[in-house]
């Protein structure tokens, strides 16, 4: 079982004896992901498939309070915006523009990248090797301003 799934369960069972239902409530959510995932792979989460868990609950809830941002919904935006830092407690520290774009150029180098066309082949490495720890609309972008 994997260490971040094991705090998870372990700040789950915290929150239930605190009665913090926004704590309990999320962590109860990416778990469900987290179980879902393990039926349909048949196998158990690896720490990979809990930190995918949670960057997509991020994801889900971060394009959420955009969405209720426009429509004037502070209240449900405001919730989103608790459940996503409860969420990010647990994720990988994500890495600044700075390092991103030394990790990206380093790639391209590595990998011997000439053109546009690669961003594909950057892309698949640089998320194999920092999966979590680099936005990838971040390192998107990176890609295309540093690839001639």
């Amino acid at each position: 079982m994997s260490t971040t799934r094991t705090r998870i369960e372990a700040d789950l069972k915290a929150a239930m004896l605190a009665r913090n239902e926004l704590t309990r409530d999320t962590l109860r959510l990416v778990l469900s992901d987290v179980k879902k995932l393990e039926v349909d792979k048949s196998r158990d989460a690896t720490e990979e498939d809990v930190i995918g868990a949670l960057t997509g609950g991020a994801k889900r809830r971060q394009e959420s309070i955009t969405q209720f941002d426009a429509a004037g919904r502070k209240d449900l935006a405001d919730k989103e915006r608790a459940e996503l830092a409860v969420i990010s407690a647990y994720l990988p520290k994500q890495m600044d523009e700075a390092d991103a774009k030394r990790i990206v150029a380093g790639l391209i180098a590595e990998l011997k990248l000439t053109s546009k066309k690669d961003v594909g082949l950057l892309m698949k490495a640089l998320m194999a090797k920092h999966k979590g720890a680099v936005d990838g609309k971040l390192a998107q972008r990176l890609a295309s301003e540093l690839l001639p």
